[in-house]
């Protein structure tokens, strides 16, 4: 297949054969609210403009040589030199930044330094990208700059690739000269959710963890592998390129998955070395089917941990109805461990 010819493929027919336990839908979906990934228009970094007592600006996270999108948010008029405890967040399966920002605000208000980013290839962050045109043949020892054509590859699902920019965001945080690297705490939700349990396992820097509706798993069932090892097959031969932008290859979620990527990826087998303090957030209707094995996670959480469960509501309600509620829960556990002397 010409280079020319490999960008965005659409690959949707062979990827609903693919559902990850952690977001297969159940038989009956309670109701319901609205899913924030499917928010198109969203204010830019540059328009925003934060409420009162809040500091706001943009900041670029190196990710692999990609430029991430950040956004930081402290509470106004802090004094010089003053070192805050953090916060770093960022959305879950087809969510951004921008989804973010009141969470972010009232997280601040108690006093964080918090830092929101978008994964490569959302929302304001920087894409990978495929060569159309063919790279030169380059000396050893040399790398010289040149001029191509490139695919850019938007909106797409690959929780390696959001795992190393969640490390790359630790990375930058930890040379701001505002916050105190000791005392840094993460926060995912849906499939970051699982995401911050994952960090939590591999990075000592993270000394408390906030996962709330999170997915901890991306593994396909038993028996089930073989289409999305059949598709990485064909994309490493280069027979199929990408999924198109916003595919929707699982029903109700935003982003399609590459090829076998999720079966190499599951946090709940990364749980029992997590030492930082956990706090797990679920809900009683959670129509994606995590619950079970956001449990078996919990319950190999090796640190302090507390588990709370949102009686009557659905996965999205912790961005509506139960946001307030969830914040709460988070602040006080963040103050519990990032504060607390």
């Amino acid at each position: 297949m010409s280079l020319r010819n490999f960008g965005l493929v659409t690959c949707i027919a062979t990827l609903t054969l693919v559902d990850t336990p952690a977001f297969a839908q159940q038989s009956t979906t309670p109701q319901r609210q609205p899913d924030p990934a499917r928010v198109v228009q969203r204010v830019r970094a540059a328009d925003y403009q934060p409420p009162a007592g809040i500091d706001f600006r943009s900041v670029t996270i190196v990710s692999d040589g990609i430029r991430l999108h950040g956004e930081v948010f402290t509470p106004k008029d802090t004094p010089a030199g003053t070192k805050l405890p953090a916060v770093v967040m960022a959305h879950g399966w087809g969510g951004v930044a921008a989804g973010f920002r009141t969470d972010a605000v009232d997280i601040a208000r108690a006093g964080y330094f918090v830092l929101v980013f978008d994964y490569r290839g959302w929302g304001e962050s920087a894409s990978p990208v495929v060569m159309i045109d063919q790279e030169p043949l380059h000396v050893p020892g040399e790398a010289d700059p040149f001029t191509a054509r490139v695919q850019p590859l938007r909106e797409y699902i690959n929780p390696l690739e959001q795992a190393e920019d969640w490390f790359s965001a630790l990375d930058w945080i930890m040379g701001e000269p505002q916050v105190d690297a000791s005392r840094v705490g993460v926060r995912g939700s849906s499939y970051s959710g699982g995401h911050v349990v994952y960090v939590a396992a591999n990075d000592p820097r993270v000394k408390a963890v906030v996962s709330q509706v999170g997915g901890f798993t991306s593994r396909p069932p038993a028996g089930r592998e073989q289409p999305g090892r059949d598709l990485a097959t064909r994309m490493a031969r280069g027979e199929v390129g990408y999924p198109a932008p916003r595919a929707s290859a699982i029903p109700g979620l935003i982003g399609s998955p590459i090829g076998h990527k999720g079966e190499r990826y599951a946090p709940v087998d990364e749980a029992g070395k997590v030492k930082a303090p956990t706090l797990i957030i679920l809900v009683e209707n959670e129509e994606y089917g995590g619950n079970p094995v956001a449990q078996t996670a919990y319950e190999n959480l090796k640190g302090p941990k507390k588990l709370e469960m949102l009686p009557g509501v659905t996965h999205y309600a912790v961005y509506s109805t139960e946001r307030e509620k969830v914040i709460r829960m988070a602040v006080e556990w963040f103050d519990q461990y990032l504060k607390a002397k």
